[in-house]
């Protein structure tokens, strides 16, 4: 039983997998930005290039 004991402390006291789970969670929040900003900025660019589409088109006619 002692032994159990022992083994769960080692446990508790054992942090080498804390670094890659903070990369990890932080890789996490930059592509959850990434992902908003283009949710949010996709439209208004698609809006963007449709206009000058439509810009270069009657220029061109």
């Amino acid at each position: 039983m002692h032994a159990w004991s022992d083994i769960a402390k080692q446990l508790l006291r054992d942090d080498s997998g804390v670094t890659s789970i903070e990369y990890a969670l932080i890789g996490s929040l930059i592509a959850v930005t990434i992902l908003g900003a283009v949710a949010t900025l996709g439209s208004s660019v698609s809006n963007l290039y449709q206009r000058i589409a439509t810009k270069v088109a009657a220029a061109l006619s």
